[in-house]
Parts: C-alpha cells; structure tokens; sequence
C-alpha cells in the first residue's frame, strides 16, 4: 500500500469510492480519528459496512438496515480482521464519519481530519492484523501531513463523547502507539 500525495488515493488497496463526501474548507488535514464498526451489528467479513458506505445497502436483508437507510456516511478507509484496507475517499476530500464533534475546542472535524474504520465492535479485542495495517496507514498518513502527530490520533468517543463509544475499550491504544512510535525511531 502507498499513497499518491496528488490525488489522496493509496495503491495496493481495494477502491470503493463512496459519494457521502465533498471538498474541504481549508484543504487542511491535521487529525486522525479511529472508529469501529460491523454491519449487521457484531457480524464480520459480510461486505456490508462497504455497501452501507456506497448507500446501497439492502434494507430487507436485516432489520437494523432499515434504522440506518437514509444516513449517508463514510470514512477515508476501513480495515478488515484480517487487515485488508479499503479506502473510500480520498484523502484530501472531507468524508463524513465524525458528525457532531469537537477537538481541543475546535468543532466539525470532519473539515480537517480523516476516518479510519475498523471492522470491529466496543466489545471485542481487534486483530493483530488489523493493528499491523492501522500503524503501516499511519506512518504514511503522518508521513503526507506532518500535523497528524500521535498527540492528533483520537478516538470517535473521544471528539463525540456521549454519543459515540467508538473504537471502544478493547482498542489497545497503548499497542498501537508504542508500535507508532517504535516504528518512527527506526525511520
């Protein structure tokens, strides 16, 4: 995987492009925030968090489908349990996954940070190889936009607290951080 800083789009990853975006205000990117999500609710590897990002989720397939039909919603990309990444919008365009939020004071993140979705729930450890493509996504992300410090990586419950749980308690942050900050030693 590597990312083409012109156009905001990695190659070696799956492609699926979702229209629940637009442009930036600012063009600015200083903030990475990680989800975790599974549709139906608790059910892996079903292709319907990449459905439900492209709108075209089948609401008769499953009862929760119906509840979230008319939201349209993104991230820049998601990570599969076994640490496949999908991107579905380029990273300089705005996705929307963060909603009503607030960073150190500053409201609308969306505007200027990206979403990282793990296929995962609040009550579940994630996969070792789900971490191991999260840091390799990080480093390059940091990498293009130096502002995305480790201080920048937060947590969707952390920008959206009360209304959102995301990654959750079994998110290793202390994991994920370390092998970041491992990584960028050896650099």
């Amino acid at each position: 995987m590597k990312l083409d800083p012109a156009s905001g789009w990695f190659h070696g990853i799956r492609h699926c492009p979702s229209a629940n975006c637009n442009e930036r205000p600012d063009g600015e990117i200083s903030l990475l925030v990680i989800h975790n999500i599974t549709l139906p609710p608790g059910q892996f590897g079903t292709g319907k968090v990449q459905a439900f990002f492209q709108n075209r989720l089948d609401t008769s397939e499953h009862p929760f489908f119906a509840e979230i039909a008319d939201l349209r919603v993104s991230a820049h990309f998601l990570i599969e349990r076994d640490g496949a990444v999908t991107q579905f919008v380029s990273c300089l365009g705005r996705a929307w996954h963060a909603g009503v939020s607030n960073f150190e004071g500053r409201e609308t993140c969306n505007d200027f940070s990206l979403g990282i979705e793990l296929e995962g729930t609040d009550d579940q450890p994630f996969a070792d190889a789900q971490y191991v493509a999260l840091v390799d996504l990080t480093r390059q992300l940091q990498a293009a936009w130096p502002a995305i410090t480790v201080q920048r990586i937060t947590g969707h419950s952390n920008i959206a607290p009360g209304r959102k749980t995301d990654p959750g308690p079994y998110f290793d942050w202390p994991r994920y951080r370390q092998a970041l900050l491992a990584q960028g030693e050896q650099s």
